[in-house]
């Protein structure tokens, strides 16, 4: 008996009627789901337990140093708190940052959605129109102003828009040696200049080799430099042009070329010199920044930390960086940007991990926990932000102050007169704002 030939066109028949079937037992998942569904982005992951995909937001960062996996730390705890979003954090190595954010935003290709932004940044990036105002997106995320430090809010506030919610904020800070302080019989540790001159002599000892304060000639003058001429009554921008070679700046140069000529300071540091000779115990005293805590832990130092005490005559003040998140121009997609409000409010009451790499964090809740108020570093760091100040808010700040750091080393290494180094500074100034 001959068996009868397959027929394919019923197998499909049959099967399409299973489908519908099966469909219409489903119950309407689309009707669920849809809302949440219809605003993700392409290739978005699908959302633990809830049946729909997360909106993703690209997050970039220059945090290739050791602080980078204190921020993926913040981020993986904030992907695991919830199933609607998804924040992917990219590090772009920190010397080439800018470079590659400025390509980004201008070809539009993988371009981030979140950003971290040096204050100092803000200003120029919203010149060029490349970043939008956070002022509605943190009003829905139920993000305030007045929850975080004020000088990195009021900075990246340019008429009247609000461009960048502040992280931290790290000023110059002075690190001392405990040990050459008992040493020297020193149990306070100087706050102005009559008592950081006298400390410094008697933490000098010239037979040991140890010097009381020794003075950079290059990096970080970039901080103390602005520092030192602020507190004396100077400025580097007086609203139309640079500034940095009045008496008031003259007078804080010569105070530190006169620590050179009497012995409290080796002559001729070169790069980083004031920071090996700390390493090694044979300077007592070091302004720098609190990136360098990571360092001097990991060097077993028994270093102590304060505010940098008021050299200048005038008032006390800093110099200090802010990191801060902005959001470029081309984020227009209503569930990233709700992603972003959403991830930035968890950030400002979920960011001990970012203090934990030395930063001082400049949201007020987490500045006013018991968990920060526990760190004796940051809680130190964080004693100056009351008297902050940053870089001019001027464009292209610093492609126009770059040459005083070349005059200013001319000045230390005693190749020129002060104040011939600091004029030839706002000559050189001027010529790059042409």
């Amino acid at each position: 008996m001959k068996k009868k030939p397959f027929n394919w066109l019923t197998l499909f028949l049959m099967v399409t009627a299973l489908a519908v079937v099966l469909a219409g037992c489903s119950g309407g998942g689309n009707s669920n789901n849809g809302g949440a569904d219809s605003g993700t982005n392409s290739g978005s992951d699908t959302g633990s337990g809830s049946g729909g995909k997360k909106t993703e937001i690209l997050f970039w960062s220059p945090f290739s140093g050791a602080d980078g996996p204190f921020m993926k730390k913040i981020v993986d705890k904030y992907n695991g708190s919830q199933d609607k979003y998804k924040v992917n954090f990219v590090i772009q190595p920190n010397g080439e940052y800018y470079k590659q954010l400025d390509v980004a935003l201008s070809t539009a290709k993988e371009s981030p959605d979140l950003v971290i932004m040096h204050v100092d940044q803000v200003p120029t990036y919203v010149s060029k129109g490349q970043l939008i105002a956070i002022d509605e997106l943190a009003s829905a995320a139920g993000i305030s102003k007045a929850d975080y430090a004020e000088a990195p809010v009021e900075y990246s506030t340019i008429d009247g828009k609000w461009y960048s919610i502040p992280l931290d904020i790290h000023p110059l800070v002075m690190y001392y040696n405990k040990d050459l302080f008992e040493k020297a019989g020193i149990t306070e540790v100087p706050t102005n200049r009559e008592q950081f001159d006298a400390a410094v002599q008697k933490l000098t000892d010239k037979d040991a080799g140890v010097y009381g304060y020794v003075v950079p000639t290059l990096w970080p003058q970039q901080f103390i430099f602005p520092t030192l001429v602020w507190q004396n009554g100077g400025e580097l921008w007086n609203g139309s042009d640079v500034a940095y070679n009045s008496p008031e700046a003259a007078e804080m140069v010569d105070w530190l070329r006169g620590m050179i000529d009497s012995g409290i300071s080796p002559a001729n540091v070169q790069q980083d010199g004031e920071n090996t000779l700390f390493l090694q115990g044979k300077n007592a005293i070091q302004f720098n920044g609190p990136w360098m805590k990571s360092q001097f832990d990991e060097a077993g130092l028994n270093y102590g930390v304060a505010p940098v005490p008021q050299i200048g005559k005038a008032k006390q003040a800093v110099y200090a960086g802010s990191h801060g998140f902005a959001i470029p121009k081309n984020v227009t997609d209503e569930n990233v940007t709700a992603g972003i409000g959403d991830f930035l409010k968890y950030v400002s009451s979920n960011s001990m991990d970012w203090a934990e790499s030395g930063q001082a964090l400049a949201s007020k809740p987490m500045l006013e926990s018991e968990a920060f108020k526990a760190l004796e570093f940051q809680s130190s760091v964080a004693e100056a932000f009351p008297y902050v100040q940053f870089a001019p808010n001027v464009l292209n700040w610093g492609t126009i102050v770059e040459p005083v750091w070349g005059e200013l080393n001319n000045a230390l290494l005693g190749k020129k007169d002060t104040q011939a180094a600091l004029d030839e500074a706002v000559e050189k100034s001027r010529q790059a704002m042409k």
